[in-house]
């Protein structure tokens, strides 16, 4: 499971993860923390016992995207998303800039991901996103995450890749700006996995409670 630590202070984000250990074993830090924090959030994290989410969605020329991710891969981050939309070519100088980053600096052999559509996007033909997993799968990225929804045919297209789904919540919560949120249960049903769980256990009273309830039963 991953723990999506979208806050603006490395504080905070130190105690939700020490908080919720229990339950994950991924960090997720997004643009929120990385902006306020920078590589240090990334070496917190790991320092508590997570593998590291680097979730800053690359979109840029290939060069600009591969030299990120060969920083990404030097830092520990042990995945890195990437927007599948930036085409082949951005997204191979991706994958080869992080497997360079993680091997200079021996480390262990980290996963590029490409987004295929976010999940808040409710208008997206449905061509889209078995035309980005081509592409992705083409460029070497080793996983893809995409909605729930999406499981079924990627697992038919690309059965040998990571699906990482966002968006977890309990049946019948609130789903913020997750239009095509699902249960733990429902998406690793579907084929997800790894599943990305943020606000609905981190804006909870108890969120130690929170995450205990959510995973009550998940296998």
């Amino acid at each position: 499971m991953a723990l999506a630590l979208d806050v603006d202070d490395l504080v905070e984000a130190n105690r939700l993860a020490q908080q919720l250990r229990p339950w994950f074993g991924v960090a997720k830090v997004g643009l929120e923390l990385f902006t306020a924090a920078g590589p240090d959030a990334i070496g917190a994290m790991i320092d508590a016992g997570y593998e590291v989410f680097l979730d800053i969605k690359l979109h840029d020329i290939p060069t600009t995207v591969g030299k990120s991710a060969n920083v990404a891969g030097a830092l520990g981050a042990s995945y890195l998303t990437m927007h599948a939309h930036g085409g082949a070519t951005m997204l191979r100088a991706g994958v080869d800039g992080f497997l360079e980053g993680a091997r200079n600096a021996g480390l262990p052999e980290p996963t590029a991901l490409a987004i295929t559509v976010l999940t808040s996007d409710e208008e997206a033909p449905a061509h889209i996103v078995p035309n980005r997993l081509r592409v992705a799968v083409e460029a070497g990225c080793g996983g893809i995450v995409c909605a729930a929804a999406d499981l079924k045919d990627i697992r038919e297209m690309a059965p040998r890749t990571m699906r990482v789904v966002p968006g977890i919540r309990a049946a019948g919560a609130e789903r913020h700006d997750q239009p095509k949120a699902v249960t733990p249960t429902e998406a690793l049903q579907a084929g997800a996995n790894l599943l990305v769980v943020g606000r609905a256990v981190t804006l909870a009273d108890d969120p130690a409670a929170a995450a205990a309830a959510l995973f009550a039963g998940v296998e």
